[in-house]
């Protein structure tokens, strides 16, 4: 396969809007805005987004999370736009993104162990282990040489899932299927990944 080609729908959204985020970002360099700024502002409204979930304010908790969603890709294409990509640049976005995902499933936790509702509870903590282990996947097997962009649900899919349970008042929903899609694609990569693996040392033997 083309690595070169979309392999998820977030790379095929940002290759299909690429244009729109790029109008977007050339806006936001001419005023003067840098990419840790806009990442440390989409930081501050995961964390209000979080206490707006916690206390059960679905609906406005879930347009927040609407209207950062661009974020996540705008820092990327500015940093692009002003010529200061850099490999820390990369590992900062991706720790806030972390960071900027974990807190909203804080505020999940902490709305449900409120209502001492312990299956729910159990069900947010699978659902963000999965969710920082399709990263991880990523991130280590990258780090070892090995192409980890496939799965069926990455970061932009499951803002997807998410998003809309908030808005619709159904956050068990989000949270059930991205408990079980988001371990389902961390699987996916570690399968990957060994397939991978296999595919190298069986060349090596081959050319012995």
């Amino acid at each position: 396969m083309d690595q070169t080609q979309p392999r998820t729908l977030s790379d095929f959204m940002r290759a299909r809007f690429r244009g729109v985020v790029d109008g977007i970002g050339t806006v936001l360099k001419d005023l003067g805005v840098t990419p840790i700024a806009l990442s440390l502002v989409g930081l501050a409204g995961h964390l209000v987004a979080a206490v707006l979930v916690a206390r059960g304010q679905f609906l406005i908790g879930g347009l927040f999370l609407l209207f950062l969603a661009p974020v996540d890709a705008l820092d990327g294409t500015l940093a692009r736009l002003r010529g200061e990509t850099s490999n820390f640049g990369g590992f900062f976005d991706s720790v806030i993104d972390r960071y900027s995902e974990m807190l909203v499933f804080g505020g999940l936790l902490i709305y449900f162990q409120n209502r001492f509702d312990k299956g729910m509870v159990t069900l947010v903590f699978v659902a963000a282990a999965g969710s920082v282990l399709v990263s991880y996947a990523r991130a280590r097997g990258e780090a070892l040489g090995y192409i980890v962009r496939g799965g069926m649900l990455t970061r932009f899919e499951r803002y997807l899932i998410l998003v809309p349970s908030l808005l619709f008042g159904l956050p068990k929903w989000g949270v059930g299927l991205i408990a079980v899609l988001a371990n389902f694609t961390a699987v996916q990569r570690f399968l990957d990944v060994r397939q991978q693996a296999w595919n190298k040392k069986e060349k090596a033997f081959r050319e012995r």
